[in-house]
């Protein structure tokens, strides 16, 4: 049985006893840090290879949304908790696993540990297939695994736990996370992240906009965190 190493992130310390106790309790996890705040859990959270992240959004100096801003792209899980549900449009673009809303009960944080475990299977799942050295991949779409040609493919989007791949033939709605998706398509060069919700191909690039890129016929948001990577790129095709 795989075992998830596990980090929870908590200034309120019976939330914090209470998530690692659950966490103890719960066979394939591990926990192997627990912090009452955000920013000594920074370090640790770059420098390790941790699996599943329990994060606290509402935290003194450093928040759980600023700190997954902070963080590098990585294929760790996150889950964010919080007594309130204004922060759930954000949680979203931040593509965190899942939202959970407080007091954390033990049937609530079972059923999102079983949503890692199913992503964590659809990775593993998309990455032992071989893929004839890069020319091509394969993703399960509509209950059959489908071969993609990653020259056809005109841009990723996000749409909550799936993405959606847009070929210039077809469409395929994949449970899969954009980061897993992005890391997949890297090797292939021609792939840019453009925003929180679209990875492009730069083959099928038509026009640059101020805030906004042209893909065949869709016009794709060009997000400014991730703007100015985008032009240096763009100068040197």
């Amino acid at each position: 049985m795989k075992k998830y190493t596990c980090v929870v992130v908590d200034d309120d310390e019976i939330c914090l006893s209470i998530l690692s106790r659950f966490i103890q309790k719960t066979e394939d996890l591990v926990l192997v840090h627990s912090f009452s705040n955000a920013i000594d859990a920074y370090p640790i959270l770059q420098k390790e290879n941790i699996d599943v992240l329990f994060l606290d959004v509402e935290m003194p100096e450093m928040n759980g949304l600023e700190l997954i801003r902070a963080l590098p792209a990585s294929q760790m899980q996150i889950i964010l908790t919080t007594s309130r549900e204004k922060y759930a449009v954000e949680a979203f673009e931040l593509e965190v696993s899942d939202y959970i809303v407080k007091p954390v009960l033990y049937p609530r944080f079972l059923k999102s540990v079983e949503r890692i475990r199913k992503k964590n299977k659809e990775y593993e799942e998309m990455a032992s297939v071989p893929n004839n050295d890069n020319q091509f991949f394969f993703v399960r779409s509509n209950y059959k695994i489908v071969k993609i040609d990653p020259k056809e493919i005109l841009y990723v989007e996000a749409l909550a736990d799936y993405v959606i791949i847009v070929t210039i033939k077809e469409k395929h709605i994949v449970h899969f996370t954009m980061k897993g998706l992005e890391e997949k398509l890297v090797s292939f060069k021609v792939f840019v992240r453009v925003h929180r919700s679209y990875i492009i191909n730069v083959d099928h690039l038509k026009s640059v906009q101020d805030m906004g890129v042209m893909i065949g016929e869709k016009e794709i948001p060009l997000g400014r965190s991730y703007k100015q990577s985008f032009l240096e790129r763009v100068e040197t095709i």
